[in-house]
């Protein structure tokens, strides 16, 4: 047994150590990427994330820990996703529901009606901006109307990846910004700030990014064209489904609980559970089809095919390939890929925890933050290797407002700098990340790989460059004894 190996005190590990696992990590990755190109998350990924997670509990070990240590501390951190993962099963059986009821086709259907190619991206980055903000998550967002915008964009013969970077812009700003998402709660508990003085500030690098990402949105509709011959698509659709507003429901009813604060899995459960009973009363033919079982009845069948939605999702088989394509799509089962490279980042991330590794990296930046805005900035670089190495932004926000916290107070700057300095990049680049939890979850449910819509997910990796900025120029950086009121407002203390 490896305990054999263990010592009382366990040496901290060299920079160098705390590097090799990195160095392993990204050369498997490139490796992965050049042998499989896309498919590299369907399994090669992981399997890269693995052997680079065992590369860190051997430099663990080396250092004097076990491999009991090490193990319960992947456990650990493969709990901590536990959460995500649930959700994103429950997205997944949602959307195969909600294909085979008509709800994702009517709004499809609606959509292709009402949006025009030149306004679309940045109608639909604001339109998941208004309601993240309103309910405080993106990934409900992304997993509702994202799906329907993914459709709609398609449908319009625009481009997919363009349109995920938009959702995943808009779904971010909403939840960054309300009051209502864990993240949001999260940053000030873990700099010592104060929740509405803290998304006070966060304005101030928010705002001035999304702005920017809504012009870029706009520059770019402007040169789009729709393709697709818009009525043959949605006659397609009225074939295949008894189309109404009344299919609308479910939706309605997911966004509703979500305001009113519902817990993210059962609020998705419940969308989806009421997506088969709405198949089963309003697309019953539908749910036989899918079940192609002759031997039931057709009550029995009917339930078949709306379970069978549930974890195995709508297949679709109009005969014209524009609409398979589109509505062909969810189940839970769908979701397995991304549930085990989840699986392996957090396996990644905990032995690199728990190595010591990830705290020595994040110090060696911290040594050479002298100035206020290289320390800012250290923060938001911090935040972002965090979120590659431990592959989820709840612990690229702890981890590093538990190690600068301090220096922080030492050098006399409020805790709304460090707390919106989190936020910036913590939150934000989680999306841009395959492997984390965010990246996985965003390309898993609008159905695009996570580098094709990251350079158009604008809001997301502007907001840490304005950080940056204001933070050299020493713009809206608050001394300790400020007190933070409405934007413009910064009070002096006694």
């Amino acid at each position: 047994m490896l305990d054999v190996f263990e010592t009382s005190s366990p040496r901290p590990p060299s920079l160098l150590q705390a590097l090799v696992p990195l160095a392993v990590l990204v050369g498997l990755l490139a490796l992965s990427v050049r042998l499989y190109g896309d498919g590299a998350s369907g399994g090669p990924n992981q399997l890269a994330l693995l052997f680079a997670a065992m590369v860190a509990a051997l430099v663990g070990i080396r250092n004097g820990l076990t491999w009991r240590h090490i193990q319960d501390a992947i456990v650990r951190a493969v709990a901590m996703a536990t959460a995500a993962i649930f959700i994103l099963l429950a997205v997944g059986a949602l959307i195969g529901t909600w294909m085979l009821c008509g709800t994702v086709p009517t709004l499809i259907d609606y959509g292709l009606r009402l949006m025009d190619a030149s306004w679309f991206y940045p109608a639909a980055c604001l339109l998941c901006a208004v309601v993240s903000l309103a309910i405080g998550s993106s990934w409900t967002t992304a997993g509702t109307i994202g799906v329907a915008l993914i459709g709609v964009a398609q449908g319009l013969g625009l481009s997919p990846a363009i349109t995920a970077g938009a959702v995943v812009s808009g779904s971010y700003f909403g939840d960054k910004m309300s009051p209502l998402s864990d993240t949001t709660n999260l940053a000030p508990a873990a700099a010592g700030s104060e929740l509405f003085a803290h998304i006070r500030h966060m304005a101030w690098t928010t705002l001035p990014a999304f702005a920017v990402a809504l012009a870029l949105y706009t520059l770019i509709g402007g040169q789009a064209d729709g393709v697709v011959e818009l009525g043959d698509l949605s006659a397609a659709m009225r074939r295949e489904f008894a189309m109404g507003p009344w299919l609308l429901v479910p939706l309605i009813v997911v966004l509703a609980l979500a305001v009113r604060g519902f817990p993210a899995f059962p609020a998705i459960l419940i969308g989806a559970l009421l997506g088969a009973v709405f198949a089963a009363v309003f697309q019953p033919d539908q749910a036989v089809r899918l079940a192609a079982d002759e031997t039931l009845s057709r009550p029995l069948a009917v339930l078949s095919g709306a379970w069978k939605a549930l974890y195995q999702g709508y297949r679709s088989e109009t005969g014209v390939t524009a609409v398979d394509e589109l509505l062909s799509r969810g189940g839970m089962s769908s979701m397995l890929s991304t549930v085990w490279l989840i699986f392996s980042a957090m396996a990644f991330g905990g032995a690199m925890e728990r190595a010591g590794l990830l705290e020595r990296l994040i110090r060696s930046v911290l040594v050479a933050a002298r100035s206020t805005g290289s320390l800012i900035s250290a923060t938001l670089a911090t935040a972002f290797v965090t979120n590659v190495l431990a592959a989820d932004q709840f612990i690229a926000i702890i981890i590093p407002g538990r190690i600068f916290r301090g220096e922080y107070a030492r050098r006399g700057l409020a805790p709304v700098n460090l707390s919106r300095a989190l936020e910036d990049a913590g939150t934000l680049t989680s999306a841009l990340v395959p492997w984390n939890t965010c990246g996985a979850y965003m390309a898993a449910t609008l159905g695009v790989a996570t580098l094709d819509y990251a350079p158009y997910a604008f809001l997301n990796w502007l907001t840490p460059l304005v950080a940056a900025g204001f933070a050299y120029a020493g713009v809206k950086i608050l001394r300790a004894d400020a007190v933070v009121g409405p934007i413009g407002d910064n009070r002096l203390r006694g």
